[in-house]
């Protein structure tokens, strides 16, 4: 039985609307979830949400992340044109911008019938499985959250997707950026992920030239429709 998903591309918007759109979504299901619970609401099905986004310069740090891993100050974050903001997902520093495209999905994984580590599993999946449709290998790093490429290999490990999610009662909310034409030198200003040794990349400098995002969207959208069983509308 597949889950009941509304899909929603903002196309590119400021990181706080979009994250108050998202709690404003995640709130309304952890709401409708424990009427339903304690017996307050008859609905049957609780539909989930999948945003896709594209956010202006910004520099964002998880809960449990260490605020000294964004490594220039106010002015300089002025400078490069981009905005800081603790939030509360987890996992460390990561930055967003154009080019990259961030993947919101808010969904009762209850109803998918899976754990918060098996949802961060298939995540990289449909990740994994979008990057080898552009032939890109890419792979799981052993301890770490996200998507890789060469994580084995001393000096090469590069995170090409980053994952960082909230859940309460099996609610979702974050989730991935997949870096596709996006800017590299904005990374330079922080420990991407707390990592002082491991870079970042991007599909663009993969593959040696500029993407059509709009497929990749379509790619990726495919494929966690597919491993998470959504029936997106």
């Amino acid at each position: 039985m597949s889950y009941n998903v509304i899909y929603k591309d903002l196309g590119t918007k400021d990181y706080k609307e979009t994250w108050d759109i998202q709690s404003e979504i995640f709130n309304d299901l952890v709401n409708m979830k424990s009427a339903l619970s304690s017996g307050k609401s008859h609905c049957s099905e609780l539909p989930g949400t999948l945003i896709f986004v594209e956010h202006p310069h910004v520099y964002t740090l998880g809960k449990s992340g260490m605020e000294e891993n964004l490594l220039v100050n106010a002015l300089q974050l002025k400078k490069v044109e981009a905005t800081f903001y603790k939030t509360d997902r987890g996992g460390d520093i990561t930055y967003h911008g154009p080019g990259q495209i961030v993947g919101y999905p808010i969904l009762d994984l209850e109803e998918i019938g899976i754990g918060l580590k098996e949802y961060i599993y298939r995540l990289e999946e449909a990740v994994i499985m979008t990057l080898r449709d552009v032939n890109i290998n890419a792979e799981r790093f052993s301890g770490c959250t996200g998507v890789w490429i060469e994580p084995d290999i001393p000096g090469k490990a590069r995170k090409i997707c980053a994952i960082g999610v909230r859940s309460s009662r099996y609610i979702t909310m974050h989730g991935f950026a997949l870096n596709v034409n996006t800017d590299l030198s904005y990374f330079n200003n922080i420990n991407p992920c707390g990592f002082k040794d491991k870079g970042v990349t991007s599909i663009e400098k993969e593959l040696g030239e500029r993407q059509n995002i709009d497929k990749i969207k379509i790619i990726v959208r495919d494929y966690l429709s597919k491993v998470l069983k959504l029936n997106l509308q």
